[in-house]
């Protein structure tokens, strides 16, 4: 493997490697992709429409058992916070209001984020476009650290592994790497707390247990969660970034087209099926998942795949 002098190296490997050269050739070959490339104002309605659903399902669990609270937990509210993280990836991408009023998508992705109980949304902004060098070691975090590795080996440990995937991808944010915390994050954690305490002197505490519970099963051992090993760990050799073609991109905007996603990451989600379609020849013929709950299955018996499972490009050490 090439090694690489800097970070902008590490840029040039990656889009010229991966998915430059294919971009370069369909565009030259399908010009009328690029007028694909624009915001997506639909997208602020929709997302609105999911907040509002998740908010009347506070109130709806608030005098349930504890059971069902859990149950609506993994099977509704875990669904619903899962898109709504996923929506965080478009909003991350300027989708909703476009380049030109970044501001406001960090104002929306903080709105988005609050159903998820956990301020998130511009870290994952912040941390987002390292994942775009893809797997460059101590820049994306989106690679497990060796110590998970080392560890989650077994069916068994890479089962509690997936399970926990929120906590260890909040690990490799604190250690892999560090960034000083923006004015933004401060304030989305502000806003996030607030909104919490009022969630709980409104609705009750099972109420707000509900929502953070939802947000940690939605994106453990959650059906849609095979997005999270299924986009990038390497279940063919050499083969560094999967697409899915399934059902469940109804529920996460389309993020299952990740091949066409990395090639073109200006184009909202609900265009990619629009770019496969175009450019079929490019995106037929490369191998893809069919199911989510497989790709977890798989990850998790074959002992040839674990968080090892992830190409990395490693920085030498600069020489000065």
């Amino acid at each position: 493997m090439r090694k690489l002098a800097s970070l902008e190296d590490a840029e040039w490997v990656y889009n010229d490697r991966l998915h430059n050269d294919r971009r370069r050739e369909i565009l030259a070959k399908y010009p009328e992709i690029k007028s694909l490339m624009k915001p997506d104002p639909n997208l602020i309605w929709i997302v609105t429409i999911i907040i509002l659903i998740q908010l009347a399902s506070l109130y709806l669990v608030k005098d349930l058992e504890w059971k069902w609270v859990i149950f609506c937990a993994y099977v509704f509210g875990g669904s619903i916070n899962h898109s709504l993280i996923i929506a965080s990836h478009e909003i991350s991408h300027n989708i909703p209001f476009g380049h030109r009023k970044a501001l406001w998508n960090r104002w929306f992705g903080i709105f988005a984020n609050l159903p998820i109980g956990i301020p998130c949304s511009i870290s994952f902004k912040k941390y987002h476009t390292d994942h775009h060098f893809l797997g460059v070691d101590g820049v994306e975090v989106g690679v497990p650290h060796y110590l998970e590795g080392w560890f989650f080996c077994t069916a068994y440990r890479k089962l509690v592994w997936i399970a926990f995937q929120p906590l260890f991808i909040t690990f490799r944010l604190l250690f892999i790497n560090r960034k000083p915390i923006s004015y933004l994050e401060i304030i989305n954690t502000v806003a996030q707390i607030t909104f919490d305490i009022i969630v709980y002197y409104v609705f009750g505490v099972k109420s707000l247990v509900y929502m953070l519970v939802a947000s940690m099963l939605g994106l453990g051992l959650h059906p849609i969660s095979g997005n999270l090993i299924g986009d990038h760990y390497m279940f063919l050799k050499e083969q560094e970034t999967f697409s899915y073609y399934g059902p469940l991109n109804l529920l996460t905007f389309n993020v299952g087209y990740h091949n066409e996603h990395h090639d073109f990451p200006n184009i909202p989600g609900k265009d990619l099926p629009l770019v496969r379609k175009i450019a079929a020849e490019y995106y037929d013929k490369l191998p893809h998942h069919i199911s989510w709950i497989k790709v977890l299955y798989d990850f998790v018996m074959d002992n040839t795949i674990s968080s090892y499972s992830r190409m990395k490009k490693r920085l030498p050490k600069r020489k000065w």
